[in-house]
């Protein structure tokens, strides 16, 4: 998963030791619930839910798998996850005016103002 992050071509990380091997395992299951796309045995895309805050930390595709709907895929998990869990509102932030943030648009999260250099995204659960 470290490798896919790390080889994105938007939203790189200035400083890859800032994301450690901890915070991975530690959002597999102690803060959170990570969910992991295969191709070949092979770990092509990942995303990680915050139970805590009810956000996603994580959301991240090897550019040689893009195109393939398994990010869509993977934060319809962890989205419907947070909302079992009794959240009513989910939030996340990325860079703006990069593909993740359109993507966000598309996926019809509600954007917000950001901190720093990011932009906010929230999406609240649909009324039944």
């Amino acid at each position: 998963m470290s490798a896919i992050r790390l080889a994105v071509r938007e939203n790189v990380l200035r400083d890859p030791a800032r994301v450690t091997l901890q915070m991975y395992e530690d959002y597999l299951d102690r803060l959170g619930r990570g969910w992991v796309a295969e191709a070949d045995g092979e770990i092509v895309a990942f995303c990680y839910a915050a139970r805590g805050d009810a956000s996603i930390w994580a959301l991240f595709v090897d550019p040689r798998h893009e195109g393939r709907g398994l990010g869509k895929a993977l934060l319809a998990l962890a989205v419907g996850w947070l909302f079992e869990l009794g959240h009513e509102r989910i939030r996340l932030g990325t860079a703006p005016d990069t593909r993740a943030d359109r993507f966000y648009l598309a996926q019809g999260w509600d954007r917000t103002p950001g901190t720093g250099c990011e932009v906010g995204y929230v999406l609240e659960r649909r009324k039944a």
